[in-house]
């Protein structure tokens, strides 16, 4: 798929969800979202990557989440990377109103490939990835027997353009676009979960640190089929690259 032709149907399929919001239920919610993210360099092909993520809601002041993921990849030439990897996510509300204690764990395998080329000054990267999530059966107030399980599939488009460098310091910006889909027995008005737009800064303080600031709209779909989170979110991701 080209270029060209992805813009075009993605943003075709954005402006279509757009203009569907009228006629659905919209919840509009603002979270902040703080990563450590590590890339730890085995050598010139292998490199496991770990982050840490809690995102929160600011309005009010609620956890929704907390994230632990770990991956390890593979260059497989210059221009193509495979990944894999686990993620456990401790998920407290999707409700910020909701002041619980109360968390449902999610296990959830991924996999993934990314394809990186160049245009000009600007580096492209598509990445595909599957994810297995198993989500543990739970009530309001506690867990109960067993677990759903359901597939997702996502398809991101980034692009990064260096403004500014120096030795070791830089200065870039980043812009993505990523569609996320469900499959599985127990998907029955959801197939299309979300749709993400990333729009952030990234200023590298030295060759090991990085610090990046970000805006993310997220426009996701809700099981019920009819209920939508339309969320504004701030990301700050503190990355620490580290060889071995």
């Amino acid at each position: 798929m080209s270029f060209r032709i992805f813009v075009i149907i993605t943003f075709g399929f954005h402006f279509f969800i757009v203009n569907a919001q009228t006629e659905k239920k919209i919840d509009n919610q603002t979270i902040l979202w703080s990563r450590y993210y590590n890339q730890l360099t085995l050598n010139d092909k292998w490199s496991l990557h770990s982050e840490f993520d809690n995102r929160l809601f600011l309005n009010p002041v609620t956890e929704n989440l907390f994230v632990i993921r770990s991956q390890a990849r593979y260059k497989l030439n210059s221009t193509v990377e495979l990944g894999t990897g686990f993620a456990y996510f401790a998920v407290a509300t999707q409700d910020p109103e909701n002041t619980s204690d109360f968390l449902t764990p999610e296990y959830r395998g991924q996999q993934d490939i990314v394809w990186k080329n160049t245009i000009g000054k600007i580096n492209l990267s598509q990445r595909f990835q599957v994810e297995e999530r198993f989500i543990r059966n739970a009530s309001k107030t506690e867990l109960l027997d067993g677990s759903t399980f359901n597939w997702r599939f996502r398809f991101r488009i980034q692009a990064e353009y260096e403004i500014w460098k120096k030795n070791n310091r830089f200065l870039k910006t980043i812009v993505h676009e990523e569609i996320l889909l469900n499959a599985g027995k127990s998907i029955l008005k959801n197939t299309f979960d979300q749709n993400r737009i990333y729009l952030a800064f990234q200023y590298g303080l030295n060759q090991n640190i990085a610090l990046e600031l970000g805006y993310m709209n997220s426009f996701q779909q809700r099981a019920s089929g009819i209920d939508y989170f339309n969320r504004d979110i701030i990301r700050f991701s503190f990355i620490h690259k580290l060889k071995l």
